[in-house]
């Protein structure tokens, strides 16, 4: 059967890589000063920014149902038989609710709707493989689990400058923003369970880009695996953290650099580096 794969913008696939993989992506939306929402793709990182400078507030909102619903009548009048949509965790996010709502309405059995429970390429290494193993004929049960697993195998791991725009946005708590800021940590933080938490103290970014590093290089020590590099504002800093994994890590490493874009990059703030591990990869083993 054909199996056609949706996505989120907030899965920051590398460029060309949505197109070159069938993957079709929903916008997320952003507002400055509460004005008209826009699509993810039209606000880019340059206009995030220029909006803090002036400080203007920016807010985030998900895809509606009917956006989603129009996606999936969109895959199934073009010849899919079915429709996997992977998405935002539900935790940090209402994207898949709205999902699974628009999947209720246009075909619950034909469209399913997958939790990866993280975001960025926490999400797009598993719409990927999923992608590829609907290329090679999977059945929609079998591209749904291809998704799940993955989903369930990535790692996200980032450090921020300051915990203040999480803090604003509800996806840390006040007390432990305080207690960043208090301390004039550079936090290391992690997606756990879908949410977003500590992992570690760090007390500048030269050691927190250090420790993500050390972590990453681990990951690959016990076989290959694929990583995912982002950043806001801060391309430097990844280009030599991707230079550095693949230089500690060549014979086992798949590493693409990635920006976030503005719907995640209002959360972390300018500065963010991250980096997100899928151990083994994500193209279906021979």
């Amino acid at each position: 059967m054909s199996v056609a794969v949706v996505t989120d913008s907030t899965a920051y696939l590398p460029t060309g890589f949505a197109q070159r993989h069938a993957v079709q992506v929903v916008p997320l939306h952003v507002s400055v000063q509460s004005a008209e929402p826009v699509p993810e793709h039209e606000f880019d990182s340059g206009r995030l920014l220029a909006a803090w400078d002036r400080k203007q507030r920016v807010t985030t909102s998900g895809a509606s149902v009917g956006e989603f619903a129009a996606a999936y009548r969109e895959a199934l009048s073009s010849g899919a038989d079915g429709v996997v949509s992977i998405h935002l965790s539900r935790r940090l996010s209402g994207t898949w609710d709205a999902a699974r709502l628009a999947a209720r309405e246009v075909d619950p059995e034909r469209v399913r709707v997958v939790d990866s429970r993280s975001a960025a390429m926490g999400l797009g290494f598993a719409a990927l493989g999923a992608a590829e193993s609907a290329r090679c004929g999977a059945s929609l049960s079998a591209v749904e689990s291809r998704a799940a697993l993955i989903a369930q195998r990535t790692r996200t791991l980032f450090s921020v400058q300051t915990l203040e725009h999480l803090r604003r946005g509800g996806r840390i708590g006040a007390a432990a923003a305080v207690l960043g800021t208090a301390l004039a940590i550079k936090p290391l933080l992690h997606v756990h369970e879908g949410r977003v938490e500590l992992l570690e103290k760090v007390r500048t970014t030269a050691r927190a880009h250090a420790r993500l590093l050390d972590l990453v290089c681990r990951s690959a020590e016990e076989g290959p695996v694929s990583v995912a590099i982002h950043h806001l504002a801060a391309p430097e800093w990844a280009e030599r953290l991707a230079e550095q994994l693949r230089r500690h890590a060549s014979a086992a490493l798949e590493c693409v650099v990635s920006e976030v874009g503005p719907v995640v990059g209002a959360h972390i703030g300018p500065g963010a580096l991250g980096a997100v591990v899928l151990p083994g990869g994500w193209r279906p083993t021979a």
